[in-house]
């Protein structure tokens, strides 16, 4: 199963890339279509790959926001396509998936090794780990534990 979310994570990055490539005219659900009907994609890793993409979708704007406030020195809008939708990925599954954040972190950073440049994963490492302590530290205010 991890496998699969890890296929599921790299098709989520290359629908992004074409959603974002095309000037985000269409919706990411119909991206998500068309890039379906154009490749095999199996369906264990296809339900993955449709939960991302849903959830990135519903939550885009609040995902962009947490990502902001977790940039230091950088506007999201000045990162390059592949990174900033890593850190899209990334989050989603942090905050609305609930999936473990060290897991998150470590596919985002394999994500941007196979993807982006050499600087990428420091930059991806760096950037969640500062989500990830604000969410943690958000949740103890509130008395949520993680």
């Amino acid at each position: 199963m991890a496998r699969k979310r890890s296929r599921a994570r790299g098709w989520a990055l290359q629908v992004l890339y074409a959603w974002e490539s095309r000037g985000e005219r269409d919706r990411l659900p119909d991206m998500l279509r068309n890039f379906i009907a154009e490749r095999r994609v199996g369906k264990e890793a296809q339900e993955y790959l449709e939960t991302l993409i849903t959830t990135l979708d519903l939550y885009l704007e609040p995902i962009d926001v947490r990502i902001k406030e977790s940039l230091l020195n950088w506007r999201l809008e000045r990162l390059s396509i592949i990174d900033r939708n890593i850190l899209r990925i990334a989050t989603a599954e942090m905050v609305h998936l609930a999936i473990p954040p060290r897991v998150v972190i470590q596919e985002a950073i394999q994500l941007g090794e196979k993807y982006s440049t050499t600087e990428s994963p420091r930059f991806i490492n760096g950037v969640l780990d500062a989500l990830m302590r604000r969410a943690q530290l958000d949740g103890a205010r509130t008395g949520e534990t993680s």
